[in-house]
């Protein structure tokens, strides 16, 4: 069972006490909200959404794992001079709960999870009860936070409204239209190819929402190191099934894919990498790929370009 990391540091749990009792007053410069988000992916709907009238400040860049990340000291001290904090929950970023328990009453926090309703959520066995944080992975379901980001932004900044709700309902159109998209590429796909081997269990959402299977080497979470029977386990559905390509993922290790890559070669056989994909992270800013929406056509086509190429499993050497 994955054990979850909810401790910070005792060093930062001081310093956490000290800030928030010394922390100055939000100045509301230039008018705007000070808004602080965890993943890029809320930092993008937080900036679409908001426009003008908000200042978003990202705490984890391309590549950074919110399962693993604890706050630091300078985030303590952003956090705490907030207007409003957005994260995603469900225990995504679970080394920084109990930072952002501290902040709560203090400064507003929302998680962008919160109007999914309980019902489309996924609770996979073997995990506690608790329910998969990987919500963004289906884009109906992160249509749900674009609205839950619109109506909090409302609340604390009424004057805003109206122009809040029209950049949502905007958004909210785009990625109605990508979901679209993300159902007519993958059908490409013949239903006996759509097995998505990963490095965590972070896709699925995604595999229930367009028709995959999925398995990752580690669990939902990363806290976690994949075991010699974690990758038998995955080289055996590879030699069963004949899949042409897994996948690694830019917040992950790429050595984790690699070793079952590895155990698949000394079994006699070859199955290709096909490709990097955006699982817990978005791309740098400025590309394609550092937008939800380009993160997202890119894990997409990626996917299926590897999965539709001519022949299975191949023989080593």
């Amino acid at each position: 069972m994955i054990r979850l990391a909810f401790r910070v540091l005792p060093t930062l749990a001081a310093l956490l006490t000290g800030v928030l009792a010394c922390a100055p007053a939000r100045s509301g410069e230039e008018g705007r909200l000070d808004v602080v988000t965890t993943t890029g992916m809320i930092t993008d709907i937080v900036a679409r959404v908001g426009g003008e009238r908000v200042r978003v400040t990202g705490l984890m860049g391309p590549g950074i794992d919110p399962h693993l990340y604890k706050a630091s000291a300078g985030d303590v001290r952003t956090l705490s001079t907030a207007d409003l904090i957005f994260y995603n929950g469900l225990h995504l970023e679970a080394a920084m709960g109990e930072v952002l328990g501290e902040m709560d009453g203090r400064v507003r926090t929302q998680a962008v999870t919160g109007g999914i309703p309980s019902g489309r959520l996924l609770s996979p066995p073997g995990y506690s009860g608790q329910f998969d944080p990987h919500v963004w992975f289906d884009v109906s379901l992160w249509i749900h936070a674009v609205d839950t980001v619109a109506r909090t932004l409302e609340e604390v900044d009424p004057a805003g409204a109206l122009g809040y709700r029209a950049n949502a309902d905007a958004l909210i159109r785009e990625l109605e239209d990508l979901d679209s998209w993300i159902r007519e590429r993958v059908a490409e796909v013949p239903e006996e190819r759509r097995l998505l081997v990963t490095a965590h269990d972070a896709f699925n959402y995604f595999g229930k929402a367009y028709g995959f299977r999925v398995e990752g080497l580690l669990g939902l979470s990363t806290a976690a190191e994949a075991g010699t029977g974690d990758v038998g386990r995955l080289v055996s559905l590879i030699l069963d099934t004949g899949v042409p390509a897994i996948f690694v993922e830019t917040s992950i290790p790429v050595r984790t894919i690699e070793a079952v890559q590895a155990a698949v070669h000394a079994r006699g056989k070859h199955v290709e990498i096909g490709g990097t994909l955006f699982s817990d992270a978005m791309g740098d800013p400025g590309t394609g790929e550092g937008t939800y929406r380009g993160m997202v056509r890119h894990n997409v086509d990626t996917i299926v370009g590897a999965l539709l190429r001519p022949g299975g499993l191949a023989e080593d050497g």
